[in-house]
């Protein structure tokens, strides 16, 4: 090939990356035929692989530069991707049925169907992330969908058709971390990047099985060096892979113990039995040694009857317990002669319908070089060609705070992606809250959120970007983690129970009284800072002495108090509204007391103030029908004072009939009255609050409680809810 020829298509290079040998591929599709402009093969020098395990990831690292220089150099190209299928060692399969609902009945689209299949692997991985119970971390390698639905009716290809709903029943496969990394580390080493991967099975089934047989029961199996490859296809779909760790080189190890060869001259003495009768080798003492084909196949049976009997075995678990209609075998390991009778034996099924293939199935290949002759061991390297056309860059790499991440691109991969894949923490992309503050308000429980700290910074690229910021193959991503933000505080104060006054009546004083609240059993005020899991109790009343105090007012403890117009004492409870009164040492307030109360309290005072007698009685004659404590006795008073009837008049009362919350009420005994002596003539409790307040009404409007009340009112009492 020389260099600087065009050609009519992308060039894609395929590597085929073996237990025994590394095959390259350079070619481009065109009208549905695959050109295979350049090819190169070459064994490693050492077992640095085994059972489709890369053991030396040097040594093939080299072998893979040195092909890809071979193939540079003919194709007078610099290749810089390449695409590669790992064997189905440690293969791991998940079945996936996947829905996708518009809004309406719309006509498929290719996109639609490459959404569904995205979703489809993703929710594959999902469900095996679920069940590993392994200590590995496995990559999805390849998946195939089994049958596609529209509206739940099946259908080979959606695309045109109307639905409302599109389904699809999938299939992916997935090998561990190990096996995965370890070819693309040997093709980095090589000076190449991965631009696509697949498994081998599906690689070969590209080729091997078009899809107008795809309709038929049949397996394809690769038999490598190091593993046999199975897939399985089934009314138009592939149905399961598998694998087995046995195959070709198995046969060489025998054939080394029993010829006394190494490794690489008992390779050779396996494939001049393919093409001579007698083989002739010298052993490892340097004796000149022969074998006849017969001998030698005599030799290698029992490995080719338990290759066949495993494989067998392998086939009918993936098919459900049965046998296949046919067998396509593709690989050098299945060469061997005898291998495809034995294997047909063991299925049950007729001979002829075990097979290799080779340029049968490379019908819609063309070789450009003229030494390359089509043959079962090209078949997966085409295929590993074919399969970037399929599946195109299913894997990226993308550099993540210094660290290299790999990604299953499914054309939606953004940041959050990368940083998941990379275990970067959650906490560490969004804003965090400070400490939360819990404590509990009247026997409920409250929450108070810490405050947000920074949110974490991102570049891509060296550009701002959020989490939501798409990510391509090579991005560089930068991430400094969010930060937290300060502690929850809050001070009483700021609780919404703690909104309002407490409004009350001190001696007809309106006063708006600050509320307070019990924490821990102990008061305190609004500017309490609230700690964690503090027990709250908020007040919505205070007491008779706690009012005094408020109001810095030395209240006599030997005098009564009144709240709402009922006696009271220092510790009687006043809510919202209510009213106080008290008689305040040296005030003339005590008009608010009986006259009964205003002779004791007349007594006493002249008591302590050493007032002389007469005083006492003078202020007695204002209308108490009982001697105070503090009088003289009764023959005393008669000595010096005129008699009681003179003294005590009686006073003149009046008799008012009033309308009280619609029932009569008729008030007698005294001369005039107020509203508050309304309360002596009904049945209602001031004591136990049943609303916010009292409101009393007068002819419809407003009243006081020392509002004088007059015959013919009506009056209207009740708890304003």
């Amino acid at each position: 090939m020389t260099e600087g020829k065009n050609y009519s298509g992308q060039l894609v290079f395929g590597l085929d990356i073996g237990t025994r040998s590394v095959v390259g591929t350079v070619g481009y599709r065109s009208n549905d035929r695959f050109y295979a402009v350049a090819q190169r093969m070459k064994e490693h020098e050492t077992r640095a692989m085994l059972d489709g395990q890369i053991h030396d990831i040097r040594k093939v690292g080299e072998t893979v530069r040195q092909i890809k220089e071979e193939l540079e150099a003919a194709t007078g190209r610099k290749l810089a991707e390449a695409c590669i299928a790992a064997a189905g060692r440690v293969l791991r399969t998940v079945n996936v049925t996947v829905d996708s609902e518009f809004a309406h009945e719309k006509e498929i689209t290719q996109e639609d169907m490459y959404g569904l299949t995205s979703y489809g692997v993703e929710r594959a991985y999902e469900r095996f992330q679920n069940e590993n119970d392994t200590d590995m971390k496995f990559y999805c390698v390849g998946h195939s969908v089994i049958h596609y639905y529209i509206n739940h009716y099946p259908i080979s290809n959606p695309e045109g058709h109307k639905a409302k709903i599109l389904s699809a029943e999938m299939i992916a496969t997935f090998l561990p971390d190990d096996v995965v990394d370890g070819l693309n580390k040997a093709v980095e080493l090589a000076g190449l990047n991965v631009a696509n991967m697949t498994l081998e099975p599906i690689a070969a089934i590209q080729v091997a099985i078009p899809e107008m047989y795809r309709m038929l029961n049949i397996a394809l199996v690769d038999v490598g060096a190091g593993t046999s490859d199975i897939s399985i296809t089934k009314d138009g779909s592939i149905i399961a892979f598998g694998m087995i760790p046995m195959a070709g080189d198995a046969l060489t190890e025998t054939i080394a113990r029993h010829c006394l060869v190494d490794f690489g001259t008992a390779e050779q003495i396996k494939k001049d039995a393919g093409i001579m009768k007698e083989i002739t080798y010298k052993d490892i003492m340097g004796l000149q040694q022969s074998i006849t084909k017969g001998e030698l196949l005599e030799v290698v049976n029992p490995v080719i009857e338990s290759m066949a009997l495993q494989v067998a075995d392998k086939i009918k678990e993936l098919n459900g317990g049965k046998s296949v209609s046919a067998v396509f075998v593709v690989g050098g390991g299945g060469k061997i002669e005898g291998y495809t009778e034995r294997l047909a034996e063991e299925l049950g099924i007729q001979k002829e319908r075990v097979a290799v293939r080779g340029g049968e199935v490379l019908q819609s290949v063309e070789f450009l070089e003229d030494h390359i002759v089509k043959d079962s061991l090209l078949v997966t390297p085409v295929g590993i060609c074919l399969s970037f056309y399929e599946q195109s860059n299913n894997f990226i790499f993308v550099d993540f705070n210094g660290q290299r991440v790999k990604l299953y691109d499914n054309n939606m991969l953004a940041v959050v992606d990368a940083a998941m894949q990379a275990e970067f923490e959650k906490e560490g992309l969004f804003p965090k809250r400070g400490k939360e503050l819990n404590f509990r308000v009247n026997g409920k429980t409250r929450i108070v959120r810490g405050q947000l700290g920074e949110a974490a910074v991102i570049r891509v690229n060296g550009e701002e970007a959020d989490i939501h910021t798409p990510i391509r193959r090579g991005d560089k991503i930068e991430v400094v983690p969010s930060t937290a933000g300060d502690a929850a505080a809050m001070e009483l104060g700021a609780l919404n129970e703690f909104g309002d006054v407490i409004r009350v009546t001190v001696n007809e004083k309106r006063i708006n009284l600050p509320k307070f609240a019990r924490v821990n059993g102990k008061l305190q005020s609004k500017y309490y800072d609230i700690r964690d899991n503090d027990e709250i109790e908020m007040l919505n009343y205070y007491t008779v002495r706690q009012i005094a105090d408020f109001m810095d007012v030395m209240v006599d403890d030997r005098l009564h108090m009144y709240v709402n117009n009922r006696r009271a004492d220092m510790d009687t409870h006043v809510f919202e509204n209510f009213t106080v009164s008290w008689a305040m040492r040296g005030t003339d307030e005590d008009t608010w007391l009986t006259s009964r109360e205003r002779g004791e309290m007349a007594a006493e005072r002249a008591e302590k103030d050493r007032m002389p007698e007469y005083g006492a009685y003078a202020l007695i004659e204002e209308g108490i029908e009982e001697e105070p404590e503090s009088a003289e006795p009764a023959s005393r008073k008669k000595e010096e004072m005129p008699s009681d009837s003179a003294r005590r008049g009686k006073e003149p009362s009046r008799t008012i009939h009033l309308l009280v919350n619609g029932s009569p009420v008729t008030m007698k005994g005294k001369m005039s009255y107020v509203f508050v002596d309304i309360f002596d003539y009904i049945d209602f409790d001031l004591s136990s609050p049943q609303g916010a307040c009292v409101i009393t009404k007068r002819n419809g409007q407003i009243s006081r409680y020392m509002e004088q009340v007059e015959d013919g009112d009506v009056i209207e009492i009740y708890w304003e809810k």
